[in-house]
């Protein structure tokens, strides 16, 4: 793969197409904070995705189109488009609500709105690169497959990519640009299971009906159990407590109470060991506010619906891609870092294909609150990292 690397940084297009994005990086930071302030909260992409499908049309991809589940598409390059395109992916969706102002403020290299790295950096990049490689004319052997996704954050379980990599044939490779970053290549995929949990009981007023199972306590028996889970390091696992709630009113003992957990492990076989941790303290929290119930009175049942599930796996260090992010990310003048996340990568990673997942460059903070913000430190360098990266594994001729 150095070698590779070497000719690739020497190729006379791929360089014409490396000065294209050194050359337009207002431009990118123009369609980032454009992009940013279109709201796109999970299952309501359709007016960003829109404005990501005319600006691939705009820089001269082809067959640009929007599927049934609101992906946007578009081609680089001829050839058959199967087994054995290169996939570049951004997802188009941000973990906030539409109630939230995500409009964008300048100052000075400074991006500030939610959302603006995460992932309308990433957005941002796929636009570049796929301008870059059509204004260069970069011919490659493998077609490439420009891919704007939705569904990508939180409730959305991976909907876009899924659906995206749905069916027989696989792509010769999958990149995901996801936030900001010029050094940390994700090549192991995090495992994540997320859970709606529903105790329901009968209710009734607070003191007259006293005593009866209680749905609340049965969620803080749970929360309490929960929280006592030791903490696992190799692997690491994660468990969480995300949002909890129930109730009418301030004198009525609820008729349900509900928590939601989000579980991660970076290795499949912990996830699993963890799941079904999590799910006998369920079966014992429920089983503890029965026991304490009035005689007589009508017990609690509990309702545990799945409602997320990350495949976990990884692309091995050694494989040809792997290499190729490090001998990109070398060759733009960084060490690389190698590391686990959940991000569009987890699905192909899952299905066998070999997938990374990049950072579009620049600095980012706050991720995922509303004071999310980026700053443009060297940010050309990590859209240039990605299209080497692509580059090599389309083989660029």
């Amino acid at each position: 793969m150095p070698g590779t690397m070497e000719a690739l940084l020497s190729h006379d297009r791929v360089r014409a197409a490396r000065a294209h994005i050194e050359r337009s990086d207002e431009a990118t930071l123009g369609r980032q904070a454009a992009l940013s302030a279109i709201p796109a909260p999970t299952g309501a992409e359709a007016a960003r995705g829109a404005r990501v499908a005319a600006m691939l049309d705009e820089v001269g991809l082809q067959d640009v189109k929007v599927d049934e589940v609101g992906n946007v598409r578009a081609w680089h390059g001829s050839g058959e488009r199967g087994a054995g395109s290169v996939v570049l992916s951004a997802h188009l969706d941000t973990v906030f609500g539409p109630e939230l102002d995500v409009s964008v403020s300048r100052r000075g290299a400074r991006l500030e709105g939610p959302g603006i790295a995460d992932n309308a950096r990433g957005l941002a990049a796929l636009v570049a690169i796929g301008e870059a490689l059509v204004r260069a004319r970069v011919e490659t052997q493998r077609p490439v497959l420009l891919a704007a996704t939705v569904g990508e954050e939180g409730s959305g379980d991976l909907l876009g990519v899924r659906h995206l990599l749905d069916g027989p044939v696989r792509p010769y490779a999958f990149i995901a640009l996801d936030g900001a970053g010029i050094e940390r290549i994700v090549h192991r995929a995090l495992g994540a299971r997320r859970y709606h949990i529903i105790f329901c009981g009968p209710g009734g007023h607070s003191w007259a009906a006293f005593g009866i199972a209680n749905p609340a306590n049965a969620v803080g028996r749970a929360i309490a159990l929960i929280a006592d889970i030791p903490a696992h390091r190799a692997p690491r696992t994660a468990h969480s407590v995300v949002r909890l709630g129930g109730g009418t009113s301030l004198n009525s003992i609820p008729q349900t109470a509900w928590l939601d957990l989000d579980l991660r492990s970076e290795e499949p076989h912990a996830l699993e060991k963890l799941d079904g941790a999590v799910q006998a303290i369920l079966t014992q929290a429920l089983e503890e506010e029965n026991r304490h119930r009035l005689p007589g009175t009508a017990p609690l049942t509990v309702d545990v619906r799945r409602v997320g599930d990350r495949p976990s796996g990884l692309t091995p260090r050694t494989h040809p891609l792997v290499q190729a992010a490090v001998a990109a990310t070398r060759a733009v003048g960084h060490e690389h870092q190698l590391a686990c996340a959940s991000t569009d990568a987890n699905v192909p990673i899952a299905l066998g294909v070999p997938a990374v997942a990049l950072g579009g460059g620049g600095r980012s903070g706050d991720a995922h609150l509303p004071t999310e913000w980026y700053e443009n430190d060297k940010g050309a360098l990590g859209i240039v990292r990605a299209l080497l990266v692509t580059a090599a594994m389309a083989e660029a001729t």
